[in-house]
């Protein structure tokens, strides 16, 4: 009886190790991409990051301004799919004023830059850089755009609002529709399809431009909102990010264009201020927001209705980390902003997921 008992029992476990998943190893875990720190070359400070935009996994740009005791002196940084060098090779880069938006026309960079007060366009090529000036100085250059066979520059002189358009070869006046007071973006998608947000005599107004005349766009804005910025695809897909105040009050709101009709939605953002807002590899909204972590760098992912978020590494004695603006190189996002460390003043950081 003990010698059956003993057989059986040994059965029982040879079966139970067979059929027993446990004892299969289990499959390792993908590695989840995290945000790793780029060294940037210092500047001096404090500095204002004005735009980041990216062509590729080799190729992004960043501009904006030093503070400097004469006044503002622009700034520019090339990302070459390694590392962060400054350009100071532009015409003008040794005098006062500030780089804006950056924009890929073709093979060229076109750049926004005021002079010393007056704007012109900066344009790289393979043979270096030009510069296309604009046909009369604003006080204020509020925006830019450009793409193959357009540019706009918009903004106000002592006459109002102004729209100067350019198309390759000379600056025109475009008029925009009664009621209109300030425009405060513009962005295209092709020469005969552009985009602008606008102050009107009724609040925030959305025009769109056919190649031929600028159009109300009749977007269904929430009451009593704003816009930061409208995100074109290649696909025709838009969206608007923006703020609407409730009892004064302001949380973020995002709006998709999917051809035919918009959808509106209230994602956990707070009232963050969606300008840096990108199309990411994976396919969501990825932005950066204000972090709850003074040593560390926060972003939110937006996939239709579920938001969530991610941090920037630590760094050390940090005092506020503020990435203002994010793009997608390649298969990786790439951020760019400023940090303060203790006892100085804010200078420039930049972040990377993946890659």
């Amino acid at each position: 009886m003990n010698g059956l008992r003993t057989v059986i029992v040994c059965l029982v476990i040879a079966c139970a190790t067979v059929v027993s998943p446990a004892t299969a190893a289990p499959p390792a875990a993908a590695a989840k991409p995290s945000w790793s720190a780029l060294p940037v070359p210092a500047a001096a400070p404090p500095v204002t990051v004005s735009d980041l935009a990216a062509r590729g996994a080799g190729e992004a740009w960043a501009t904006g301004y030093e503070h400097a005791a004469d006044g503002l002196r622009p700034m520019l940084y090339r990302w070459d799919g390694t590392a962060w060098n400054r350009d100071t090779t532009f015409p003008g880069a040794d005098e006062l004023g500030w780089l804006g938006k950056v924009q890929f026309v073709g093979d060229e960079v076109w750049i926004f830059h005021n002079r010393a007060g007056a704007g012109e366009i900066l344009r790289r090529s393979t043979s270096g850089w030009s510069a296309v000036p604009l046909p009369q100085t604003l006080w204020t250059y509020q925006d830019f755009t450009a793409v193959p066979g357009a540019a706009w520059v918009v903004g106000e002189d002592d006459t109002g609002l102004k729209v100067l358009h350019y198309d390759g070869s000379r600056w025109t006046t475009q008029s925009t529709p009664d009621g209109v007071i300030y425009l405060m973006g513009v962005t295209a998608r092709t020469a005969t399809d552009a985009w602008a947000w606008a102050n009107t005599n009724t609040g925030t107004t959305v025009l769109r431009w056919d190649g031929t005349v600028w159009r109300d766009a009749e977007v269904p804005l929430p009451p009593n909102s704003n816009v930061h910025t409208i995100l074109l695809e290649p696909s025709g897909r838009a969206t608007i990010g923006g703020s609407q105040y409730i009892d004064g009050v302001p949380r973020t709101y995002l709006m998709t264009f999917n051809g035919r009709s918009w959808r509106t939605t209230y994602p956990s953002l707070g009232d963050t201020y969606t300008e840096g807002m990108t199309r990411g590899p994976d396919g969501a909204l990825w932005l950066p927001v204000r972090s709850d972590r003074a040593f560390q760098s926060k972003y939110a992912r937006v996939d239709g209705t579920r938001t969530t978020f991610s941090y920037g590494p630590e760094r050390t004695n940090a005092i506020d980390v503020k990435p203002r603006e994010l793009t997608r190189v390649g298969s990786s996002l790439l951020s760019f902003g400023t940090v303060e460390i203790y006892g100085s003043k804010p200078n420039l950081m930049s972040e990377r997921l993946g890659g």
